[in-house]
């Protein structure tokens, strides 16, 4: 009886012990709960912290960038002009009058207009950057075009043959700012394929030397360039330089008729063209962002590859020049029209400004192709619906695209270069 209210203190004390201590642990777990949704709540204020600076970088950066640009044409000085062998040569331009140059995205292009010995008119050519975005210079690496081998009577390229044969150190030429919907988005992150065919290799260049400059390469990024040996091999030791700096770059280089001398695994990788299937082979799996510029047939058959291969058409990105190019890709991409818009542009007229009709029978020629062969002269650069030269006006009727141009035009008008008639058209051309 004694004892019994001393056994109850000592339970009562170690009760109340362990109710401290569970308190203390509740206290302590509250804390540690408060702490660490503190730290996440910190962590969310951060990220959009880091968001709205980035946003105003952004737009600080858009502002500065439009100041700097420029309406119609500026003058520009050669800087330097550099033979890069396999009829390729480089022009440094720098503006004529001084000022900083707005950035550009690596992959677009400038357009001249040239003033050729012989022509009445401006001659408006465009080519595409070949470096990274420089505010003293801007650099075009431009391919000699000679007459075609089974004509040789045909005469050479007009535009490239001026720059290569008649253009020198300090002259002045007249460009547009740079433009063009094919580029590569330097904010993004996605692994990406780059290849080039021949002079093609050009805005793929100025890509990959975008994503190196100022540091390291932060993606993987495959390198590969189609050309027929090391005679049209640009800019060879600086791919291999920047292969032999940046572990996530892997340049692949084919040869498609490779010379005696030249050394396969040193100077070349493959003997073969560049194709959807050596991509198979190469490439650990198609998840990848393509970026792809050459000549038609080449870009025809790389862009059906990869479709076949199961890649997305929005991962496919391809820079189209000259007439037969644009038309082949169109041909592969696009989905057979429709029986009415068919019907409709079999038996059309095309009007144009100084009164002359021509029938159109649905030869597949393009609006410009049609105007050329009626003597009818409209100003054009690229022939493949990118760099907006060529727009016309449309009094009546309605224009069609194979694929949708790289500088859609507004409406009421189009673009001949790549526009087909859906109706009748009267131009004002």
């Amino acid at each position: 009886m004694g004892q019994y209210p001393v056994e109850l203190i000592k339970y009562g004390g170690a009760a109340i012990v362990v109710a401290f201590a569970l308190q203390a642990m509740f206290l302590a777990l509250s804390s540690f709960g408060r702490i660490r949704a503190e730290r996440r709540q910190h962590a969310v204020g951060l990220e959009v912290l880091r968001q709205r600076l980035e946003a105003a970088r952004t737009v600080r950066q858009a502002k500065e960038e439009l100041a700097l640009s420029w309406n119609g044409l500026r003058k520009f000085s050669v800087a330097k002009k550099i033979f890069e062998g396999g009829d390729i040569c480089s022009f440094y331009l720098v503006p004529h009058d001084k000022k900083p140059l707005p950035a550009f995205k690596p992959g677009q292009y400038l357009t001249f207009s040239l003033k050729i010995p012989g022509n009445d008119k401006s001659v408006i050519r465009c080519y595409s950057l070949s470096d990274a975005p420089c505010p003293e210079y801007y650099r075009v690496s431009i391919k000699k075009v000679p007459p075609p081998p089974d004509k040789p009577t045909v005469p050479p390229g007009l535009s490239s043959n001026f720059f290569h044969e008649r253009v020198k150190e300090s002259d002045i030429l007249d460009c547009k700012a740079p433009s063009g919907g094919f580029f590569l988005d330097l904010a993004g992150s996605s692994p990406v394929v780059l290849i080039g065919g021949g002079v093609g290799i050009t805005p793929v260049m100025s890509m990959l030397n975008a994503m190196i400059k100022g540091g390291q390469l932060k993606r993987e990024t495959w390198f590969f360039l189609g050309v027929r040996n090391s005679n049209e091999h640009v800019f060879a030791d600086h791919l291999k330089k920047l292969a032999a700096e940046h572990s996530k770059l892997h340049v692949q280089i084919c040869y498609s008729n490779p010379l005696a001398a030249d050394l396969p695994n040193t100077q070349y990788h493959h003997k073969e063209r560049v194709s959807a299937d050596l991509f198979k082979r190469v490439l650990p799996s198609n998840n990848y962002e393509y970026y792809i510029c050459g000549p038609g047939p080449m870009m025809e058959s790389i862009v059906k590859g990869l479709e076949a291969w199961g890649v997305p058409e929005s991962k496919v990105h391809f820079e189209a020049f000259g007439p037969a190019s644009i038309k082949k890709v169109a041909q592969a991409t696009d989905p057979a029209p429709n029986t009415s818009t068919a019907a409709a542009a079999v038996h059309t007229k095309i009007t144009f400004k100084n009164g002359k009709v021509v029938e159109y029978s649905g030869n597949n020629k393009t609006l410009l192709e049609v105007a050329e062969e009626n003597g009818i002269q409209i100003p054009y650069a690229c022939r493949a619906g990118n760099c907006g030269t060529c727009v016309t006006a449309i009094k009546s009727g309605e224009v069609k695209y194979n694929s949708e141009p790289g500088a859609m035009p507004d409406a009421g008008s189009c673009l001949v270069c790549v526009g087909f008639p859906k109706t009748d058209l009267v131009l004002d051309a």
